[in-house]
């Protein structure tokens, strides 16, 4: 269930290889794929070795999980990730994303780096930047990547309508995650002119602009004016050291009481201040991101970098719509099936019952589809829903009449067998036959009528019915003129004794014969009603 995601250790998500260089992991996307919930996603960047996996470690309220390593050598390629409950908030997941370290020197250039932090900043809801000592000049120069992201990523897809329109710079802030500055190892006083400051306006002085267009205040600018831009919601936290140098091999299996109080209480407040604050992970719409969609994101952002295209927020809404739209369809066609399945007990009695039955599966059907799709392009996908509803609707009708004709048939049949076996028998075979015939037949009709369940189609089968059946009475009723005729004729003529003996042993014989014509022709007759010889 997506409530119980907790994966033991982390993942790899993106791994960066010399050879293909950057590639989403399949494991990751599975474990993405089985998070329903809404996602808050904190992603770490920052120099490599600096102890962002440490912090990361602590956000999941472990103090194992990312490798921290204990040399020089970085430990942390691509980016992984670690799902973890929310401790703050029920009901979602909190995706830590640790990164790989900025500027090590084993990789010998640095061409995936800006993209290692583009991703960082695009899939996450809270973004920290990891350093080390104080926010200075050389710090800043470290976050150089940043000041690259407005030429790594647009906003929209097709180029400006007008001048007037803002530039992509100007909107895509409001989806750029918020930003916390972790400074490690922090060693000077939270002072300014001789008072105490917060962390807060210890980084907001640190960004101050200077005045001037020289090359040099230029240079001290440029990384200042991308953090304002970019990241108008700031943050900060400064940590002590954590131990004695000796110690920081194996920080994460020392006991409490081996670390720096301080810093343990620094931690706490930065874990808290995370868990508290993080907003939901959300794309250009409004819409709230899953754990699933998160790994559709982070698949569509990583192909079109290996393309070698610049990564779009326009196009990879637009590209996630397409794909969650189209589950959408999918889901709902699958839901109106099932409801009708369940729920249509066929035949119904009316055509208006099953049209009700369908209005109300298609408005919980159409509930289904707006809660899960994208608003983008969604009228195409809403028109097609319809489309593959409404053909599921007819094959019910048609289900529906079908039904309702074999259960019509079925009854017809069976109280037919009373009259089969007076027509077998030769009981209409008389005068007055054709009326004991019509008597029979309304009896049949009246019962027929009485029946419930017969559906849709009753009154249609019936009148086949009658229809297929009227030959036979007009060939009783012809037989009944006959034989009507016939005994008049004999009465008639009673005062000749001798010619009436004669007439009558003729009759009788000619009645025999007639008997036995009618009933082979009755029998013929029987064969031109089908439906109830079935």
């Amino acid at each position: 269930m997506a409530s119980d995601i907790h994966m033991p250790e982390p993942v790899c998500l993106i791994e960066n290889t010399q050879t293909k260089g950057l590639v989403v992991r399949q494991e990751a996307l599975q474990v993405l794929s089985e998070i329903t919930q809404p996602v808050v996603v904190v992603a770490i960047t920052g120099l490599y070795r600096t102890g962002k996996s440490y912090l990361m470690n602590r956000l999941a309220g472990e103090r194992k999980g990312f490798s921290l390593g204990s040399g020089v050598q970085s430990h942390t390629k691509g980016i992984w990730m670690w799902c973890v409950p929310h401790p703050c908030q029920p009901g979602h997941t909190l995706v830590l994303l640790d990164t790989e370290g900025l500027g090590d020197v084993e990789k010998g250039d640095s061409k995936n780096d800006a993209w290692i932090f583009v991703l960082a900043v695009l899939l996450s809801s809270t973004l920290i930047y990891n350093s080390k000592g104080t926010i200075d000049q050389q710090a800043m120069d470290q976050l150089h990547y940043a000041m690259k992201l407005a030429g790594h990523v647009k906003l929209k897809a097709a180029p400006k309508a007008s001048e007037d329109e803002p530039e992509d710079s100007e909107k895509i802030v409001l989806f750029l995650p918020t930003f916390i500055w972790a400074v490690r190892d922090f060693t000077l006083q939270l002072e300014l002119d001789g008072e105490e400051i917060s962390e807060d306006k210890y980084l907001e002085n640190a960004l101050k602009l200077k005045a001037g267009s020289s090359p040099e205040t230029q240079r001290y600018n440029q990384p200042r004016e991308c953090i304002h831009q970019f990241f108008p919601h700031r943050k900060c936290f400064v940590f002590d050291q954590p131990a004695r140098k000796g110690d920081l091999v194996r920080l994460e299996e020392l006991e409490d009481d081996e670390i720096d109080p301080d810093f343990q209480q620094q931690v706490e407040k930065f874990c808290s201040h995370v868990w508290e604050t993080s907003p939901l992970k959300t794309i250009p719409g409004g819409h709230i991101i899953t754990g699933s969609l998160l790994g559709k994101l982070a698949a569509t952002y990583v192909e079109t970098i290996r393309s070698g295209a610049v990564p779009c927020l326009e196009s990879a809404v637009l590209a996630l719509a397409k794909i969650e739209n189209t589950a959408a369809v999918k889901e709902a066609v699958a839901l109106y099936q099932h409801l009708m399945e369940q729920r249509a007990k066929l035949p119904t009695e009316t055509a208006e019952e099953l049209l009700e039955l369908h209005a109300q599966c298609e408005r919980e059907t159409l509930d289904l589809f707006t809660a899960r799709a994208f608003e983008d392009g969604i009228s195409q996908f809403r028109e097609d829903l319809m489309r593959q509803v409404e053909a599921i609707k007819v094959k019910f009708r048609k289900d529906n009449e079908q039904a309702s004709r074999d259960e019509c048939q079925a009854a017809l049949k069976k109280l037919f067998q009373g009259m089969k076996e007076r027509i077998s028998g030769g009981v209409y075979i008389a005068s007055g036959g054709y009326q004991l015939f019509k008597e029979d037949q309304q009896a049949l009709v009246e019962k027929y009528q009485q029946l419930p369940g017969k559906g849709v189609m009753a009154d249609a089968v019936l009148q086949e019915f009658l229809q297929s059946t009227d030959l036979l009475a007009k060939f009783i009723l012809k037989i009944d003129h006959f034989l009507t005729w016939k005994e008049k004729e004999m009465k008639s003529e009673r005062d000749r004794h001798e010619r009436a003996e004669q007439e009558r042993g003729n009759w009788c014989n000619n009645k025999i014969f007639l008997s036995i014509a009618l009933n082979v022709t009755l029998a013929v007759l029987l064969r031109k009603i089908p439906v109830l010889l079935k």
